[in-house]
């Protein structure tokens, strides 16, 4: 018997969270008493193997707790393997395939960080065209860690400052885009707003910004 957890309930410490974990000290904290994101469906983009956990279902919380609709995404119909740091975390169920799904069924992406997750993302050509799309159409985008190895390979950094990892700062500048260091970094220069945050620790900023430019900009589409 395989045992996933699916991430469709936002309750903290509820069947759509990872069982005992609770809500993280510091992560996406309070009460969110309105609910801006209502009507917005938000498409989380990992790899089946490899996404930060923490990154995944604190963004995740954030949206539903706002009134959003997250589906997640990835390239294999099969459950994905996150992971805390080195050590294997949870597995999450599967909403929709890449292949099955455009930027059209959706109002805005969120792309979580971990080394090997977009490692994998960015090898695969339909993630990557599924990333061009919402930026191509206007739509927000945020993304977190080492999550902006797939915007390098999308090729939409180019004149965009925004944040990651350190180590990704050769690549982000080598691709055009401007790096800078700062636990968020909202960017809308170009046709779509882009969100960016450097590491789990930056996750309640992170996490503030994405449902609150989610909000206005979903509303102009």
């Amino acid at each position: 018997m395989h045992c996933y957890t699916t991430l469709s309930v936002s309750v903290p410490g509820g069947p759509g969270m990872p069982a005992g974990t609770g809500q993280p000290p510091g992560a996406c904290e309070g009460e969110i008493m309105s609910r801006p994101l209502e009507g917005r469906r938000v498409a989380f983009l990992v790899a089946p193997e490899g996404a930060e956990q923490v990154e995944l279902t604190e963004p995740w919380r954030a949206v539903t707790e706002a009134g959003g609709r997250a589906e997640l995404v990835s390239t294999d119909a099969g459950p994905v393997q996150a992971f805390n740091h080195l050590d294997r975390g949870d597995k999450f169920t599967v909403d929709r395939q890449v292949n099955a799904v455009s930027a059209d069924d959706f109002d805005a992406l969120v792309l979580p960080g971990g080394v090997a997750n977009p490692d994998q993302l960015r090898m695969q050509e339909r993630a990557v065209a599924f990333i061009r799309e919402f930026f191509d159409a206007g739509k927000p985008v945020a993304v977190i860690c080492h999550g902006p190895w797939t915007l390098v390979e999308a090729g939409v950094v180019r004149g965009r400052q925004l944040t990651s990892w350190p180590s990704l700062r050769t690549d982000i500048v080598n691709a055009g885009g401007q790096w800078v260091d700062r636990e968020v970094v909202r960017c809308d220069g170009g046709p779509s707003v882009l969100v960016s945050s450097r590491k789990p620790d930056d996750l309640p900023a992170f996490c503030s910004a994405l449902v609150e430019e989610f909000a206005v900009r979903g509303a102009r589409l």
